[in-house]
């Protein structure tokens, strides 16, 4: 797919911003926090209807500004040219398409797929796990229904569950139930956790040998939480736990703990890999989703660079265009032009405006 035409209102620092997209590439130029960043985030919240900042949406408008509007022009493989609109206000969001109003996130996550590669996705491999678990559900479940159900399910019964043992855990029925129902959709998110990483850690380790010399291996493994594999099981370990979990006035165990790592001649990235090994290893992370949206969707994804291309030496750099795969639209930002600006439509942004 690729976006034609944008419309923001309102959105961060940009007050109107009104853009035609043309081609393949186009460059966002200009000094830092001008606005280039929350331009490729509003193209990105039509993913997921997250920002992929994680920013909650009362964050997402401008200073004073009670509400704001995003419009997309967006040629599409299977919808065609299809416009879509959002409204954000600091509670809520509405979408509206082609296709009526969206009442469920399931039936429009994942129709208009985009992949953000950012500076700060270092930290990824640095971070903790939280990171790693947010972006492995929102690949997931932007291409999976019955993943995104499950994962919505049991973190509503994890915060059951936790407001019972806020009160003392007193209720023993009320508990049980929550724990039944909680294993029952922690069984579900391992079993297809660990599908789709296999999936996902064959398209990363593809990815990854485009970019880099021969003789870098790089692996991505899945760390479950519990290797329980039943839901009655799983609800027995939480009953165990159970006074454990009254004293901390939380969940300790399940899925929610979940961690991923990424892996580097065997050996873990984070603690073996150096900085130039670690930003080929989140890039390829990166194509990896891509190419795991477009193998699932059928649809290619708009690629968002937030400063990135600038900081891979001219070799990873020719090697990162020619990884790209189905001749994806790629919108990227950075302080200067690129050394291939004639390839590019060129934007200026300042002081919120793009032109």
């Amino acid at each position: 797919m690729r976006f034609s035409r944008v419309t923001l209102q309102g959105f961060r620092n940009l007050p109107l911003a009104e853009v035609a997209l043309v081609g393949k590439r186009t460059f966002l130029c200009g000094a830092n926090a001008q606005g280039k960043t929350n331009f490729l985030e509003a193209l990105g919240y039509v993913t997921a209807l997250r920002s992929f900042r994680g920013a909650e949406s009362r964050a997402l408008l401008g200073l004073g500004v009670t509400q704001a509007g995003l419009g997309y022009t967006v040629e599409h493989e299977t919808f065609g040219e299809s416009r879509l609109t959002i409204t954000l206000t600091p509670q809520d969001r509405v979408v509206e398409w082609e296709h009526g109003k969206v009442t469920r996130l399931a039936d429009f996550i994942g129709k208009f797929p985009t992949v953000a590669f950012s500076s700060q996705d270092n930290q990824f491999l640095r971070g903790a796990p939280s990171l790693r678990r947010r972006w492995l559900d929102l690949t997931l479940a932007a291409m999976d229904g019955a993943y995104l159900t499950a994962l919505q399910r049991y973190t509503r019964a994890v915060a059951e569950r936790n407001m019972l043992l806020k009160q003392g855990g007193r209720d023993a029925g009320a508990l049980e139930a929550f724990e039944h129902e909680l294993a029952a959709h922690a069984v579900t998110l391992v079993a297809r956790r660990t599908v789709g990483i296999a999936e996902l850690g064959e398209l990363f380790r593809a990815a990854h040998a485009r970019l880099v010399p021969e003789g870098e291996q790089a692996g991505l493994v899945y760390a479950p939480d519990t290797a329980v594999t039943a839901p009655a099981e799983f609800a027995a370990l939480l009953v165990n736990c159970r006074t454990r979990d009254t004293l901390l006035k939380t969940t300790e165990r399940g899925p929610h703990r979940d961690d991923l790592e990424l892996v580097l001649n065997g050996r873990p990235a984070k603690q073996f890999a150096s900085e130039g090994q670690q930003r080929c290893l989140v890039i390829a992370l990166r194509l990896a989703q891509a190419a795991y949206f477009r193998a699932k969707g059928g649809v290619t994804p708009v690629l968002l660079s937030d400063d990135v291309l600038g900081e891979l030496d001219p070799g990873r750099r020719e090697k990162f265009w020619a990884s790209l795969e189905g001749e994806p639209q790629v919108i990227a930002t950075g302080t200067s032009l690129p050394a291939d600006a004639a390839g590019w439509q060129v934007l200026t942004v300042e002081a919120g405006g793009v032109q």
